[in-house]
């Protein structure tokens, strides 16, 4: 993994032996996976623990280049995977193998390398992601109250696009989950939801004049009840706050990774 739209529908999906399951479109589930060097493992690890509360499982079995946060009251859908490049996150839509692969072929995604159970693929604009396939359905994990009283969950996974590639970036994400668009300050900002079942939201983002990018790339934002607390609470853990933006503060991980704390609310 290192690395239709139109009316919904189902596919029944079987995965390693495991029971079947009816895995609806739209997509209904979305993962993250925050990808360092095996030098960056430990940390990314500890910090990102830290950060939501959810203890490291063991390895994969059969793939120990990946580890899950595990929360205690739900499925797990923040990962840290080993790769052998600089640190980066990508996403993974959960669905039917060769199908959705197909699908997303047609609406301009390139496919890369097939692994046991999922296939790597790229965006029109570049992002690394990968359609996965797996038992059916999930939990949503609740939200965290913290010992300061705050409460925050990992919300959202922000797709950054440069300007030129914008247009064309959204719209393949949008037709790619068969998700909801839902109002969002800021023009720069398009959000594309599905509220009943995913626990991760897709912002996508038009990156300014200012910044030099020429692919997509992505970062984790974290939803809180109280900004300013959940800031002091992340920095105490080893982040480093770049700026403060509205309704949303930037901070940076301690492998390097750009991540930001939001006012979006934990629950939703």
């Amino acid at each position: 993994m290192d690395l239709e739209s139109g009316p919904a529908h189902a596919a029944r999906t079987s995965v390693g032996g495991g029971r079947l399951a009816v895995v609806p479109v739209p997509i209904p589930w979305m993962h993250a996976f925050v990808d360092v060097p095996p030098e960056h493992a430990e940390a990314a690890r500890e910090f990102w623990s830290a950060v939501t509360g959810w203890p490291a499982s063991g390895v994969w079995e059969g793939h120990p280049e990946f580890v899950s946060l595990a929360p205690s009251d739900g499925a797990p859908y923040l990962h840290v995977q080993l790769i052998g490049g600089p640190p980066r996150i990508h996403l993974d839509l959960v669905g039917e193998l060769d199908r959705d692969s197909a699908r997303l072929e047609e609406l301009g995604a390139t496919r890369e390398k097939r692994g046991d159970a999922w296939q790597v693929m790229r965006s029109p604009a570049g992002l690394p992601f990968c359609v996965c396939q797996e038992p059916w359905p999930h939990e949503r994990p609740a939200t965290v109250t913290w010992p300061g009283g705050q409460r925050s969950r990992l919300v959202q996974l922000c797709v950054d696009v440069p300007a030129e590639r914008h247009d064309g970036e959204l719209q393949f994400w949008r037709a790619a989950t068969g998700w909801e668009d839902e109002p969002v300050r800021g023009p720069e900002f398009h959000r594309i939801v599905h509220r009943t079942q995913s626990p991760l939201q897709l912002l996508v983002q038009r990156l300014g004049e200012d910044d030099q990018a020429t692919c997509a790339r992505a970062h984790l934002d974290l939803g809180t009840d109280d900004l300013a607390g959940e800031v002091r609470r992340v920095e105490a853990l080893g982040a480093r706050v770049l700026w403060p933006g509205d309704g949303f503060v930037a901070l940076q991980d301690p492998v390097g990774l750009p991540f930001c704390v939001t006012a979006n609310s934990p629950d939703r």
